[in-house]
């Protein structure tokens, strides 16, 4: 009859106790970042290497506005690259090197902001403003055909998708993979003798390293 009551009077407590060790442990906050960052853009195109910088601020946790500018060579898809027995490269019907300077205006959306931990933090974005597009004759040593370049102007912009990594909130590092499109509303520029393009860009695979403040 004890051995009955004891049993009684501990199956409440023991009750309770499982049901605290089963609690579900409290949600962690989520990371709060600094409004802005600044920093430069390393870029990978079909026409070769690229260099920009950008400037971003934060309009709510997950919806930012941001600007960049970039300088990269541009290159016909009919181009064909040789290299001669000394190793240098030459391009047969080549008449202008092309060179993209895009400045652009646009928005980048956080993805997955409750789903995924904050040490990976994915995001869609595009902009949009006016390209500089500057040409510089290819039967001229590649430094001094600058003093013989000219320049044209049109519209373009770009969608991209990328990440932003780590939990550091002083330095900023991420990729992001675009999609560029360049477009005149003209004969456009000419690359290839007698050829023109109207529209220049394609994929870039872009490298991000910044600070945050």
């Amino acid at each position: 009859m004890k051995r009955a009551l004891l049993i009684m009077l501990f199956l409440p407590i023991a009750f309770l106790n499982a049901q605290q060790l089963g609690e579900m442990a409290p949600e962690k906050p989520r990371e709060i970042f600094p409004d802005k960052s600044i920093g430069l853009d390393f870029m990978f195109t079909e026409g070769g290497f690229g260099l920009g910088s950008f400037f971003r601020h934060n309009l709510t946790n997950s919806l930012s506005f941001f600007t960049d500018i970039s300088f990269s060579e541009g290159k016909d898809s009919r181009e064909v690259e040789y290299v001669t027995y000394w190793g240098e490269t030459y391009t047969p019907g080549k008449k202008n090197r092309i060179f993209l300077v895009p400045l652009n205006f646009g928005l980048q959306q956080r993805l997955f902001e409750n789903v995924i931990t904050d040490n990976l933090r994915p995001y869609i974005n595009f902009g949009v403003g006016p390209s500089m597009i500057v040409t510089t004759p290819y039967d001229r040593e590649f430094f001094n055909s600058f003093s013989k370049a000219q320049a044209r102007y049109t519209l373009g912009g770009y969608i991209g998708i990328g990440a932003n990594f780590g939990l550091d909130k002083s330095s900023l590092l991420g990729i992001n993979i675009r999609y560029y499109e360049i477009r005149f509303f003209d004969k456009g520029v000419e690359s290839l003798d007698g050829i023109y393009q109207k529209s220049l860009g394609g994929f870039f695979f872009t490298i991000n390293i910044g600070i945050m403040y």
